[in-house]
């Protein structure tokens, strides 16, 4: 898997992305949504913040977990 830094990653709007939904790391993954819930219910996968019901990702801690998965 190779990722790039995500300082230039879009969110689904087109927009600068300061907090990622499940879609927006779905695409900078390249994995299916399911994967990732798949993960968080094992414990596994890049950090995630609960804000109310949603989760949402920082992107420079999923650049980091990317890149230690090396």
């Amino acid at each position: 898997m190779t990722a790039s830094n995500p300082s230039t990653f879009e969110d689904a709007t087109g927009e600068a992305a300061h907090l990622w939904s499940v879609q927006d790391l779905s695409r900078y993954l390249q994995i299916p949504v399911g994967t990732i819930y798949q993960w968080r219910h094992r414990g596994e996968g890049p950090p995630a913040l609960r804000l109310g019901n949603h989760l949402r990702w920082e992107p420079d801690a999923v650049y980091r977990w990317v890149t230690s998965r090396r």
